[in-house]
């Protein structure tokens, strides 16, 4: 909350304006998207979060660079650090994510990720795995992006955890195109692992108001070309690892510590 104490009045009128949006995209899904029974689209919603992303963005100030080109299809891989990653990735196309079960119940959270037509997944039990897998291709098959955070949480940034490789089945049974991608953060007047990334035992709403008092956030996102993968889904994991881990040398200049694959 300190950022309140410094910034209050930039902080009050964002969140006004967070507020604001909130009502207006929520009154946008109810009467554009429910109402004219495109509930069942997941391109419709995976567009209603994209329209909305670019607005909550411009009004937290963030300038967005980006390195490469983004897809078309397919799976997108990337590293995990903030709740922000959904917005910044979104905004570039529509796109449908994958996302842990307990964001459901998060309060508002939870029901703007249903409007936007994520999928839940139960993480540590393997029969959820299957059942969410079964759901990916009716996504992928519609021509949407799937994106996959597959270190299973956010981090502070300076490390890359193993990814799941279990949640990459569907792409190498279909042979999906995939894509690795990469996020950084940097702010001008604070601390990204302390005040961007969303991690460790923080608290969504101090979190969320701090951001507000931050006079820009700027964001880099780096794209590798997509590729066809192979018969392992351990072996696409740990190349999948191994590119982000370069993608975060080459556009963010730092080193990733990290232990590329996991059993799962």
């Amino acid at each position: 909350m300190s950022g309140m104490k410094r910034h209050p009045l930039r902080v009050l009128l964002r969140l006004f304006v967070c507020c604001g949006l909130i009502v207006l995209c929520l009154m946008d899904f109810i009467f554009f998207i429910w109402l004219r029974g495109k509930a069942h689209s997941a391109r419709a919603r995976a567009e209603w979060l994209q329209r909305w992303s670019r607005r909550h963005l411009r009004n937290l100030n963030a300038e967005i660079t980006r390195h490469g080109e983004a897809p078309r299809g397919g799976l997108l891989i990337s590293n995990h650090l903030s709740y922000l990653d959904i917005l910044v990735l979104a905004e570039a196309q529509p796109m449908v994510f994958l996302s842990k079960s307990e964001v459901q119940s998060w309060p508002l959270i939870g029901w703007l990720t249903r409007c936007a037509g994520t999928l839940f997944i139960q993480r540590g039990q393997k029969s959820d795995v299957a059942r969410a897998n079964a759901q990916f291709a009716a996504v992928v098959e519609q021509g949407l992006v799937l994106a996959i955070f597959p270190e299973g949480t956010s981090t502070g940034g300076d490390t890359l955890l193993p990814f799941r490789s279990s949640l990459l089945a569907p792409a190498v049974q279909r042979q999906w195109a995939v894509t690795p991608a990469w996020i950084g953060y940097s702010l001008a007047d604070g601390s990204v692992i302390d005040e961007i990334c969303y991690w460790r035992d923080m608290t969504f709403a101090p979190h969320f108001l701090n951001l507000f008092s931050k006079r820009r956030i700027e964001v880099r996102v780096a794209y590798a070309p997509p590729f066809t993968v192979g018969s392992d889904r351990k072996e696409l994991a740990r190349r999948l690892h191994s590119q982000v881990c370069e993608l975060a040398e080459r556009y963010g200049g730092r080193q990733l510590g990290s232990r590329p694959s996991r059993r799962d």
